[in-house]
């Protein structure tokens, strides 16, 4: 006699306006008792019905897969197989089971799917059947349980890869890395507005054809983009300074690691009806958040999730080194330089980020209070904005007639 476990599901995230992970269901189990022949149980094990369609894309990295031991990838790779193929059941392997795994361990191999496939954007949990006999379990039974069904599934697919296919053509091929997580960073920012109320908000959907999302969104969008475009980015599940869950990505960049922030870039984020009512308007990118290391990540954000990160160090794809923008002391030919490039481009801003609070309080200083900065500005300009971000030192200035 064998005993069964049937596993139903709550959906846990259900009113939650920022997610503190990846969404995923409670389980609440019971058992009865159940009569599963050893012919039964080897014919289910051994046979897999070919998936009617396949979502997984051949692009996605494998950051999270590769974190894992051997016993957990042989998981990974039967939950990825059975969630890309829409299915809704298949077999855990017995390579997970023999390498010291049990029913506890379902969980974090399901969050490293979901972290390395932005793809599967219909998936909502699982649930899963135990077999065992006393204390030794010897069948698992996974199940996907998703937010539609096959067809609608389908439809969405073909939205998603049509418009990220247009947004593609917008970069060439041979463009550098750091040139292909800019123009994301840039293009998602510029064709999304935040919005805690957004259907299909913790999935890529809301982004590439809604065009309205949270930060789930916006990290999974990051992620299928660039991978769609070459460049290894994954999933990272935390933290902020207040207390709320965030999602957003870690990039590599030729050959180092950096920290991408997009919902964090978007000024739609932090502001509410900005422009309106009297206020100033402000430019519509932040760019403190784009190719960042881990000290300036951990000023406002704290790491969690399943998946372990690396220290980020490098600097040399920072926005700011790239773009000329960081600021050792103030230095006057570096901001008009700075300036004159915003102007020749049609820009109507420009940021810059000091390298330590004294070269913050300099630039202040000259800038603000000595009142230079208008000796930067084009004929017929007299009035600027500026905008602060003491933690990451950064000051932003834009002309404004408001």
């Amino acid at each position: 006699m064998r005993m069964v476990f049937l596993c139903f599901l709550l959906t846990g995230c259900a009113g939650r306006e920022v997610l503190d992970e990846i969404p995923k269901d409670f389980i609440l189990s019971w058992g009865e008792t159940e009569t599963v022949s050893e012919e039964e149980e080897e014919e289910s094990s051994s046979e897999e019905e070919e998936p009617a369609e396949c979502f997984l894309m051949e692009e996605a990295s494998s950051f999270a897969y590769k974190s894992l031991n051997e016993a957990e990838r042989a998981w990974y790779r039967d939950m990825e197989r059975i969630l890309g193929g829409f299915q809704e059941e298949g077999v855990l392997s017995r390579t997970g089971l023999e390498g010291g795994l049990d029913d506890t361990c379902i969980d974090k191999v399901f969050q490293c799917v979901l972290s390395d496939h932005p793809e599967l954007f219909y998936v909502e949990g699982y649930s899963y059947v135990k077999y065992a006999i006393g204390n030794k379990i010897t069948a698992l039974h996974f199940s996907g349980t998703y937010s539609m069904d096959l067809e609608t599934a389908v439809v969405r697919r073909e939205e998603i890869r049509a418009a990220v296919e247009e947004l593609a053509a917008g970069i060439s091929e041979d463009a550098s890395d750091y040139e292909k997580v800019k123009y994301v960073y840039e293009t998602l920012i510029r064709n999304t507005d935040y919005d805690l109320e957004a259907p299909d908000n913790q999935n890529i959907y809301s982004v590439f054809v809604r065009h309205f999302s949270v930060c789930q969104g916006y990290a999974k969008a990051t992620q299928y983009l660039l991978n769609f475009l070459g460049v290894e980015c994954t999933l990272v599940l935390g933290t902020v300074e207040s207390g709320e869950g965030h999602a957003w990505n870690l990039v590599k960049v030729d050959g180092d690691y950096y920290y991408v922030d997009t919902t964090w870039g978007d000024v739609s984020y932090r502001t509410d009806g900005s422009g309106e009512n009297g206020e100033i308007s402000m430019p519509e990118i932040n760019y403190d958040y784009l190719n960042v290391t881990t000290e300036e990540l951990l000023r406002t954000h704290s790491i969690g999730g399943e998946v372990p990160m690396p220290l980020c160090t490098a600097k040399t794809a920072n926005y700011y080194v790239q773009e000329g923008a960081l600021f050792t002391a103030y230095d006057r030919e570096q901001m008009a330089a700075l300036f004159q490039k915003a102007a020749g481009s049609g820009q109507n801003d420009i940021t810059v980020k000091c390298a330590d609070a004294a070269c913050y309080e300099e630039i202040l200083r000259i800038l603000i209070e000595d009142q230079e900065i208008f000796q930067f500005l084009a004929e017929g300009e007299s009035r600027i904005a500026y905008a602060q971000n003491e933690k990451q030192l950064s000051l932003t200035f834009w002309v404004t007639n408001e």
